[in-house]
């Protein structure tokens, strides 16, 4: 009889990685960050554990999304008060907070269980190319890169 593979946690080794958001689709990058953040690109990858590595994201005032989406795209909060309803288009808030457009896309395709809120720790999304994370030697990811992406 052959046993399951269950990784322990000192096996379990985070890696690093950077990726530049400049002229990357929303969709399409947010994918892709969810799958490393929950490690469904190792083969090692157990549902329940957390496998996953962190993933830097860098320049995402600069990411793309297609048609109309910059003027339409809606981003709604609630302040808990009456009539507490807030909405801000893609556009605003791609102006005001970049980093919160990324993060957003990605925490919607994280499991919504006390496991994909400790996932969701592992991203860190900056404006500009610049991050504090150097001292972790994080590895550069590349996407494809879109061409015309606006």
């Amino acid at each position: 009889m052959e046993k399951t593979y269950l990784p322990t946690v000192g096996s379990i080794a985070p890696k690093w990685y950077v990726i530049d958001a400049a002229e990357q689709r929303l969709g399409r990058l947010a994918t892709t960050v969810a799958m490393i953040l929950r490690g469904k690109n190792k083969p090692t990858f157990t549902p329940h554990l957390d496998t996953g590595d962190f993933v830097i994201i860098i320049n995402a005032e600069k990411v793309a999304v297609t048609g109309r989406k910059r003027s339409q795209k809606l981003y709604r909060r609630h302040s808990g008060r009456p009539g507490g309803m807030k909405e801000e288009s893609f556009e605003k808030l791609q102006a005001r907070m970049p980093e919160r457009i990324i993060e957003h896309a990605v925490k919607g395709m994280l499991p919504k269980t006390s496991l994909g809120r400790q996932l969701f720790t592992k991203l860190k999304v900056y404006r500009g190319a610049v991050h504090p994370h150097q001292a972790q030697q994080p590895e550069a990811l590349n996407l494809i890169t879109v061409p015309g992406g606006k």
